[in-house]
This record gives C-alpha cells, structure tokens and sequence, in this order.
C-alpha cells in the first residue's frame, strides 16, 4: 500500500549550455510527488501519514522554494552572488524566513541564507527527482517519485524496502534512531 503526499516549489534556473529558450533565466512552478511504501502501521491504519511525508520532506526541499538553481560551473554563479554581497543579502535578512538546514551532497549544496541551491547537473525534472531521492531515501520509504514543471515531467520507480523504518503505533511517523517518537513521544519498549 502507498501513502502518496504533493509539495508545490517555484523556483527560478536556467540550463547553462543549452541551445534554446531554456538557457535563459526563468522561472517554474514545480509539482513534486513522493509516494511511500510500507505495510499498513497496524496503529494508526496507514502506511505513513501524509501530512508527515510532506513535514519531513519540506524541512529539506523548502530550500528549492522560492530559490535561484544554478548548476556549480555557470558562469551567473560569482555574478548573483557578488550582487548579493553588494545589496547585504548574501548572508540572510531577517525577512529570510523561508528556509531548511543547510546540506550539501554529491549533487546539491544549499545555501539557504542566500536563497540559492547550486547543483553538480543542469536542474531538469530528472535532475530534481534524484536530488529529492537523495535527500530523503533514508527518511521515507520512497516507492516513486514524480516532478511536473511547466511542460516538464518525469518519474523515477525504486525498490522498496518494507518494515525497514520503524514507525510509532500512536501516530505513524518514523521513530528516532533511540526508539522514540519525535512527534508524540512513544517510548519503544
């Protein structure tokens, strides 16, 4: 059984060294679905609520929200954030409230404080889909993932691997590495 949830990003990129309209900066409202797999959670009779699909995945991917994608040898990379330097924002407003932790991985880095996400690829609906699987395959048992932007689609499929997390029988969520639940406080016994 699937728990399916649906995030919404706008975000603005350009593909640096395309020929065609897409290599100019634009901007995109994206449509992300994650689809979880497991056994039914016998407590709660789901597999993962959905609300806590999107919580945990929006705690990472709010960095796309609203952000400046860039691939890490484009050119506009030194120019935007010499822009930011000079305008003070480099390093976060106060007004900057829209933002998740910090990452970086082999195929993104974050920089929340600047709103900007730099990739090691061009950002497609593919490229988006691996860095999403990236960041939360450990989290959520990700059975498939899909992004819609503009005109743009793509799906990715992957093996499950059911009762591989832990769940709280009160809420459903995955349990910390300790056994509790950081939601509603379940001790594991």
């Amino acid at each position: 059984m699937k728990s399916v949830a649906t995030l919404e990003l706008q975000y603005a990129h350009r593909f640096y060294g395309f020929k065609g309209e897409a290599q100019y900066l634009h901007g995109h409202s994206g449509i992300l679905t994650i689809e979880v797999e497991d056994t039914i959670n016998k407590g709660v009779n789901m597999v993962f609520p959905c609300n806590e699909i999107k919580k945990t995945a929006w705690e990472l991917l709010q960095n796309f929200d609203h952000a400046l994608i860039l691939r890490e040898d484009d050119p506009l990379l030194p120019v935007v954030l010499e822009v930011y330097e000079k305008q003070g924002i480099k390093n976060g407003v106060p007004t900057n409230q829209m933002k998740g932790p910090a990452f970086k991985t082999e195929l993104a880095t974050a920089y929340p404080e600047s709103r900007l996400v730099v990739t090691k690829e061009t950002m497609t609906a593919e490229g988006m889909i691996d860095i999403v699987y990236d960041l939360l395959k450990d989290k959520l048992n990700i059975s498939k993932i899909t992004f819609v932007s503009g005109v743009n689609t793509a799906t990715e499929e992957y093996q499950v691997r059911k009762n591989l997390i832990e769940r709280c029988p009160l809420c459903g969520i995955a349990l910390e590495k300790n056994g509790i639940c950081p939601k509603c406080g379940y001790k594991k016994p």
